[in-house]
């Protein structure tokens, strides 16, 4: 099951067809889908869990919290609309597509990919691209 949570103001287009698009993923990188809530908020409320659970006094786009266990994903995941509005204006990209990519990036944060190193990131970026294109 996928929840769509809104504590700003702003509602997700198409949540029916983004939340098959995430369960297909899901699918197709051999786990199975128990629930992901998805927080859809603004600068401030993600800074504040930053701080809090992550002790990181930044701003970012996404904070994901992870209680798969196994091949079962389950997790929490927060989008700061804010910063998805930015990030599309600085790469040049429609806020559509820059939150297409965040959404799927936490999926595939729970699906065991990581984007700390330059390796990682590269892998994590062409499995974003994949998917968006599986979107369209």
């Amino acid at each position: 099951m996928i929840n769509f949570n809104y504590e700003t103001a702003f509602n997700l287009e198409s949540e029916e067809k983004i939340s098959t698009w995430i369960t297909n993923t899901i699918s197709s990188e051999v786990f199975k889908l128990e629930e992901i809530n998805y927080v859809f908020c603004n600068d401030e409320y993600l800074h504040k869990l930053n701080v809090e659970f992550l002790n990181h006094d930044t701003l970012t786009d996404i904070i994901s919290f992870d209680y798969s266990i196994g091949k079962i994903i389950q997790g929490d995941i927060f989008i700061s609309i804010e910063r998805v509005a930015d990030n599309a204006k600085d790469f040049g990209v429609s806020f559509e597509e820059e939150l297409h990519r965040v959404i799927i990036h936490g999926v595939l944060h729970y699906c065991g990919y990581k984007d700390k190193t330059d390796d990682d990131a590269k892998v994590m970026r062409e499995k974003e691209n994949h998917y968006l294109t599986v979107l369209k």
